[in-house]
């Protein structure tokens, strides 16, 4: 069976640094940092007070209050999200054929919010097991899935995707990969996260895994930098509307990118250290590299997973190096978990969009807060600072989770020509 040419057709997105997708891309431009003291409940006790939480951003404004109780926020984030994609894509329902859009969804957490608060209500309580009616399907990871094919009567594929933090960009993987099958015409691949909770900072501080920069919350986020102590929590949604292009074109829809190719793979290394020397990084990446036809040569742009971990940021390059050899110091790189934190399972949806963003407009966002680089990456293209200018006709957005899963993909400028 041919292979189908997939295309990107829309997008939305709920992050830290904005809310829709203009404001997101004009804000990482503009080299905005999305950290600050968390709001949602007390951190006197605990070792991290800050992290990346939604800006300006209410609920209620989106949805009426029987849906938020029904719901855990990252359901509702994922609503928000695939609300905008759809918009973007000029998606006219009554003219399409439902049986062949699909929806898969990541998340590596769940409904980690609702768990939390229901456990804690129940341990405090008097009178006996009191859970909600809503705990179970609030909590379930494939929740979200469901939810996008119920508001818009979406038939086809469903399920939700969960590799720690890896998991969008594997739901976005598995969308190219049934389109190009035959077995859907679009799908709506994404994630989301809501896990700033006192369980899920309170978890990650125990592993030693966030910043405690307290005193400078806005520069916590620091990949590549000598000093850099951990990463930031983030949260928020992104998606996208992947279509065949014969599809894309029958419907006069406005292409934003192509998808040409996605690998995926496993370090086989540790629970949740990345490979000292970025093995299972450099095949996945290689192995998209092969699916899209393309040398290293051609890439002029990679989003990097870097969390701003000392030994996370540190295997990435070697990888990339390992891979493109000395020419890896000419690809420009940039780390923009540095402005939006990390959205953890739906980190891979908002940087993939931010490398679709940087193709259209031929701009590389920057890495920001990082002042002492490393000795070893003198040299590397890191972006700092500010915004460059550049032409962009192949990217690779770069993810990495817990597990020792990696998960690549590789977007193509559209033109018309293409």
């Amino acid at each position: 069976m041919e292979s189908r040419r997939v295309v990107i057709t829309g997008m939305g997105v709920l992050t830290p640094i904005g809310n829709n997708v203009s404001t997101f891309w004009e804000n990482a431009l503009k080299a905005k940092s999305g950290a600050g003291p968390i709001t949602k409940f007390d951190t006197s006790l605990f070792k991290t007070k800050f992290a990346c939480e939604l800006k300006d951003f209410n609920l209620e404004n989106h949805f009426d209050r029987k849906t938020i109780r029904k719901n855990d926020p990252f359901t509702l984030y994922a609503l928000v999200a695939a609300r905008e994609a759809m918009q973007h894509a000029g998606i006219d329902l009554s003219q399409v054929d439902k049986d062949k859009f699909g929806t898969i969804w990541a998340s590596g957490n769940g409904g980690i919010t609702t768990f939390e608060n229901e456990v804690m209500e129940y341990a405090k309580s008097e009178q006996g097991p009191r859970f909600s009616p809503f705990f179970i399907p609030k909590i379930l990871a494939d929740t979200p899935s469901g939810a996008i094919a119920l508001e818009h009567g979406l038939r086809g594929i469903n399920y939700c995707t969960v590799s720690a933090c890896a998991s969008s960009t594997s739901a976005i993987m598995d969308a190219f990969n049934y389109i190009k099958w035959g077995k859907a015409e679009l799908m709506i691949a994404g994630g989301s996260e809501a896990p700033i909770t006192q369980a899920g900072i309170g978890g990650f501080n125990a592993m030693k895994a966030l910043s405690t920069n307290n005193d400078n919350p806005l520069e916590a986020s620091r990949p590549f930098d000598k000093e850099r102590d951990g990463f930031v929590m983030g949260e928020g949604a992104g998606a996208l509307v992947l279509e065949t292009l014969e599809h894309a074109q029958s419907r006069g829809a406005h292409i934003i990118a192509e998808l040409v190719g996605a690998g995926m793979s496993n370090d086989a290394y540790h629970s949740t250290a990345t490979h000292p020397e970025g093995a299972g990084a450099q095949l996945a990446m290689k192995m998209a590299l092969e699916e899209a036809g393309i040398s290293t040569e051609k890439i002029d742009y990679i989003n990097l997973h870097a969390t701003s971990t000392p030994v996370g940021d540190a295997s990435e390059i070697k990888a990339i190096e390992g891979l493109f050899g000395e020419s890896y110091k000419k690809v420009s790189l940039s780390a923009t978990k540095s402005m939006t934190g990390h959205l953890l399972g739906a980190a891979g949806a908002i940087e993939a969009i931010l490398t679709i963003k940087a193709t259209q407009d031929n701009v590389i966002p920057p890495t920001i807060n990082t002042k002492n680089v490393d000795e070893e990456l003198q040299g590397v293209d890191l972006t700092l600072g500010g915004k460059v200018e550049k032409e962009v006709n192949y990217a690779i957005s770069n993810t990495f989770g817990f597990g020792g899963h990696n998960a690549i993909a590789v977007f193509k400028k559209w033109s018309q020509n293409s």
